[in-house]
Formats: C-alpha cells, structure tokens, sequence
C-alpha cells in the first residue's frame, strides 16, 4: 500500500559524493539511487574509509591480502554503479575512528570533488529498528562524514593548509542518511535496482549465500517502492543545509545548520 505522506524525491545534484566505512557498504546503501543519478547525469565519488582488511571469518588470512581483494571488489563494483572514482583512507577496519585526521582526510575529499550532496550512515543509529546492531565502523564513519560536511568543508580556517594549497572552502548542500530509523525521503530505483544487485556480486568475498542476500535486498527495495507507488526505492532521512536558490530563501534555513559568523 502507498504510504500518502510519503513523495518520491526528484532532486538531483550535479555531484554527489558517498562517504562509507567498508567496501560493500556503498552497494548495500545507496547504489540504486546512484546510479539513478548518474544516468540523469550526476558525476559521482565513492569515499571508503577503510579497505575492509578485518572482513572475514579466518584468523589465518593475510589482512593485507584480503584488503587488496576488497579494493579490487570495489572498484569492479564502482564501474558497474557508474562512479566517476574511488578513494581508500585506509583507516583501520574495526578500529575506525572519528578523529581529526579522518576528518581531514575527508575534507580534502570533499574540497576536491565538490559535492552538492554526500550519502552516508545515519550516526544515531545504533540498534536498527526490528532488531540488529549498527556496526561501530558504520556508526563511525557516519559521524566522520557529518562532521567533515558541517561545518569543516565549509569553513576555511578548518585545516588552512588544505586552502592555502589550493583546496578552498565548499559547502556541501545536502546530506541523505542511510540505513535509519526514521527515513523521510524516497528514490526510485526500479531502473537501476538489478544495476545493484550487480555491484554487490562484485563483493564475493563477502557472500557466502550470494542469491539468500539478494533477495532480501530486491525485499528491501520493494518495500520502499510501496511506500511511493513504484516497484522499488531506497530511502534515507535527508539534511538540507543550503536551500536552492528557486526554494524559499536561506533566511528560512534553521540557524543552527549555518556557520556561526558567515551568514
């Protein structure tokens, strides 16, 4: 049944960015509604934070190995979504932190790609809802990623090497949180939903009953495609920080998601 107060989401950036703390996690987040942008002609980049090197269930793998396996995974799957590159921070899986170096490292990321929008974790989830732990790496990088948005990308005295070699301030536009309790807004993904389960084929280190795990994604996004009258969607609980210029005006942008002193 159509849930009626919920609408299918029709904005689109010129250039997004997703920003995750494994390599697989972009393909079960945001791939549909990736490469749904991408094919309308958005320019996409997928940040990972770390390369996935403690993802497995034999103590005996080399992790060096096993994270040059998933950065390969990655990639293959990055090509498949469309994404215009791929960046590893190679922070520690696991051990993931939201530390000024990450934070760093992701607003050089930032100020490079210039993203009008980032895809990333929802932070306050801990539990899922209907049962499930948010994994710490997950909970981290969601955090690292809101944090290097607002207010350090934004701000030029935050890390004034990077603008001092040229990487000046941007002001990412708006932010779609993934994997929720509380999703408000809906991409459909009906064209690009096979596209997905594509990219996550690429993670064959990481399936152990591939077609099990692809049809509870393929349930996920049918579930969400009921909710606005399509066969599938993904949803995500979206932060607008700077409104367009046709949308009501900045002065109606809350007061508290603007830099102190720079309007």
């Amino acid at each position: 049944m159509t849930d009626e107060t919920a609408q299918q989401h029709t904005w689109r950036p010129r250039r997004f960015m997703v920003i995750v703390g494994h390599p697989d996690d972009a393909d079960f987040g945001p791939a549909g509604s990736a490469a749904a942008w991408i094919d309308a002609g958005s320019e996409g980049w997928l940040v990972c934070c770390t390369s996935g090197e403690a993802g497995g269930e034999d103590p005996n793998l080399d992790p060096t190995e096993l994270a040059k396996a998933r950065e390969a995974e990655q990639r293959r799957a990055a090509e498949i979504v469309g994404y215009a590159g791929v960046s590893f921070m190679h922070q520690p899986d696991g051990g993931l932190a939201n530390d000024m170096p990450l934070r760093e490292l992701l607003v050089r990321e930032i100020r490079t790609f210039k993203p009008d929008a980032v895809f990333c974790g929802d932070p306050e989830v801990v539990v899922h809802a209907g049962g499930g732990i948010n994994h710490t790496d997950h909970r981290a990088a969601a955090l690292a990623a809101i944090d290097a948005v607002y207010p350090a990308a934004r701000n030029p005295m935050a890390f004034p090497w990077l603008a001092r070699g040229g990487l000046a301030a941007h002001r990412v536009r708006r932010l779609y949180l993934m994997w929720g309790n509380q999703s408000d807004t809906w991409i459909d993904v009906t064209a690009t939903a096979d596209r997905k389960i594509e990219a996550l084929r690429c993670h064959a280190s990481q399936l152990h009953d591939p077609e099990a795990v692809f049809e509870r994604v393929r349930g996920r996004l049918a579930e969400g495609g009921k909710r606005i009258g399509t066969a599938a969607a993904e949803g995500y609980r979206l932060v607008v920080l700077d409104q367009d210029p046709e949308e009501a005006g900045e002065a109606e942008v809350p007061a508290g998601n603007r830099p102190k002193g720079r309007g």
